[in-house]
């Protein structure tokens, strides 16, 4: 005897996505796709899984611990179930269009699988749509990156988003202009991340007034902006903020309406950025819905990117109240048919004849049902 309840089970993390939320996903994804075509970013589709060592070069060694692995019965390789497709792109880059003229501007959408999920996202299965721009160094490739993800929220219809601004690499850069040892320094940052400011009075007179700085800074853009300028830095710290203060101001004009906040000490989730880096979120949208930055590719080639997760756009989007769904009676011409859906209709045939067409299109799901050459909205 079959055990359905058994066999509906599934691990931790991951589930069965039904009508309508596997079309409405397909949606965002096809309109992100064309967001991003727009912007003349070409897409590009690497494989789910493949050898464990690329998956694992440059910006993916920081992914490690969240991998699948399996062994390859074909070449008795270990191979690896990919948990981002940003390092996959990047291999693209450096391998198959190492020839190309950069910028390169590529992008993709797809699945990955994590060992584990977080505490803000339990799935272990989910889908990233992003974009890669490869080859530039320059302030307004951020800027085009962050403005690009706002133009594909807004064509989403999400409104209340906002951006948050880091630098996950200004405190290890102010601590090496200071010759803080590196055991120290890993402390502060992980203080410094937690928020933890009780803890922060612990590194010293050379450290604690510079971690308290960059703790009461995180907030909107213009008043974390002007804390950190206070702080007189120099070398690649000082770069760093001068930095911000140029993206900051090329968002402003660009685009005003954009709501910005910098938040400098945040460095989770950004393990292999290198500079530059952001956070989307949504109000009332548990977990981001998305993020990117600065990172280096294996060749030392320079990029930035920014991976949107699609299970948290699915909680932003505004709900689709209704699908309109018609019902074709059983021996509706095929000329009909087509005509309606030419016309952006969902039509469901009649598959035999039955004794009351608008009862089986209720029964159905449909909307509306064809009778006498006429479309009738049912009650």
């Amino acid at each position: 005897m079959n055990n359905y309840s058994e066999k509906g089970l599934l691990p931790a993390g991951l589930a069965d996505m039904l009508p309508p939320a596997a079309a409405a996903e397909a949606h965002v994804s096809e309109t992100l796709m064309k967001v991003f075509t727009a912007y003349g970013y070409q897409q590009v589709k690497p494989p789910l899984i493949e050898f464990e060592e690329h998956l694992l070069e440059g910006a993916g060694e920081a992914l490690s611990s969240k991998m699948f692995r399996v062994m390859d019965p074909v070449s008795h390789r270990m191979m690896g179930i990919r948990t981002d497709i940003t390092p996959q792109v990047a291999r693209i880059a450096t391998t198959r269009m190492k020839q190309d003229p950069r910028p390169l501007r590529l992008s993709y959408s797809g699945q990955i699988l994590r060992v584990h999920g977080s505490q803000l996202r339990p799935e272990r299965q989910f889908t990233q749509a992003g974009v890669e721009l490869i080859g530039s160094s320059e302030i307004s490739a951020d800027a085009e990156l962050i403005l690009l993800a706002a133009e594909a929220l807004g064509t989403l219809g999400i409104k209340d988003f906002s951006i948050d601004l880091t630098l996950p690499t200004l405190l290890p850069a102010i601590c090496h202009e200071l010759g803080i040892d590196e055991n120290r320094a890993q402390n502060a940052r992980e203080a410094l991340d937690h928020k933890d400011a009780a803890q922060l009075d612990n590194f010293g007179d050379d450290l604690s007034p510079i971690l308290n700085t960059l703790l009461q800074a995180a907030g909107p853009a213009d008043t974390a902006l002007a804390a950190l300028l206070k702080l007189e830095l120099s070398g690649k710290a000082a770069e760093q903020v001068a930095d911000l203060e140029k993206l900051v101001q090329k968002l402003k004009t660009a685009a005003p309406e954009l709501v910005l906040t910098v938040d400098p000490g945040e460095f989770r989730g950004f393990e292999y950025q290198t500079g530059l880096s952001f956070t989307l979120f949504a109000n009332n949208v548990r977990g981001e819905l998305g993020r990117g930055g600065r990172y280096h590719l294996v060749d030392g080639e320079t990029a930035t990117g920014f991976t949107l997760f699609l299970d948290s756009l699915m909680r932003a989007v505004p709900k689709v109240t209704e699908i309109a769904r018609l019902y074709l009676p059983f021996g509706t011409e095929q000329e009909i048919g087509l005509k309606f859906r030419m016309e952006g209709w969902q039509t469901v045939a009649g598959l035999g004849n039955e004794d009351s067409s608008e009862a089986e299109a209720l029964r159905l799901g449909c909307t509306h049902l064809l009778t006498m050459g006429d479309v009738i909205k049912i009650a």
